[in-house]
């Protein structure tokens, strides 16, 4: 099946798919184009059987033309076009970490001079804006670096805020405010206590500051792996994270 294509504004284009989870509903698989003066491309999608991530990117933007792929961390819903579109986009880089790396070459022989090291704190220069690494709040995988787009203000958050919905249409949707605001904060609630069990066990006093350095950014829009795109919704996507602490600590 076809990723759908939303142009969200100049800067961002997402290629939105899903993945279906029993008992749970369907949560979306995003990847993303920056379109940048080096364009940039957040991730490859999902590597299950039919899916055709270079076709689907062509619809954006010519494969060839594609200087950067960040992988936000290594997972196979992030990874699964990424070498047909290494070999669609020869001038690419990769970018991840020493890690990511890592876990990649025990399934791949990875193509060591096309990868660029970075971690949080890490800034690139992609000719027209300097994207700026970002450890989220919640992760699933250590490897994993979100960033921000510091000409924009798009900040790129991998797993972190995702929310299963209750339909396809939903979850490859152009704006995560078609779903009902109880409805997106019980989704979050649960994609947290699932992709990120280990928050309840993490000290108040380090956790919160992490929310907060989020906060700080005041991202022109949150684009995660497994929400439509979030321009507008700061504050309730970041109270969402902090209630997941609280509720599991037992403080609500």
């Amino acid at each position: 099946t076809l990723m759908e294509a939303h142009r969200i504004n100049p800067d961002v284009t997402v290629l939105a798919d899903s993945a279906e989870v029993p008992g749970i509903g369907h949560l979306p698989v995003n990847a993303f184009v920056l379109h940048a003066d080096q364009p940039v491309v957040v991730d490859t999608g999902l590597s299950t059987p039919g899916k055709d991530f270079v076709t689907d990117l062509s619809r954006v933007i010519d494969p060839a033309d594609v200087r950067w792929i960040w992988i936000t961390h290594p997972d196979r819903d992030h990874t699964g076009g990424l070498w047909d579109l290494l070999d669609a986009a020869p001038d690419a880089k990769v970018i991840t970490t020493f890690l990511g790396v890592g876990i990649m070459s025990c399934q791949w022989e990875m193509p060591m001079h096309r990868m660029y090291f970075l971690n949080p704190g890490d800034s690139i220069d992609v000719g027209d804006r300097v994207l700026t690494g970002h450890r989220p709040p919640l992760f699933d995988s250590p490897a994993t670096v979100g960033f921000l787009d510091q000409k924009s203000g798009a900040f790129f958050s991998s797993d972190c805020f995702g929310a299963p919905a209750s339909s396809a249409e939903l979850a490859t949707g152009t704006d995560a405010r078609a779903i009902a605001s109880d409805d997106l904060r019980h989704a979050q609630l649960l994609w947290a206590a699932v992709d990120s069990p280990w928050v309840h066990t993490v000290d108040r006093s380090l956790y919160e500051p992490q929310v907060a350095s989020i906060r700080a950014l005041d991202p022109s829009g949150i684009f995660s792996a497994h929400l439509p795109a979030a321009l507008g919704m700061n504050e309730p996507l970041l109270n969402a994270l902090e209630a997941r602490y609280r509720r599991r600590a037992g403080r609500s």
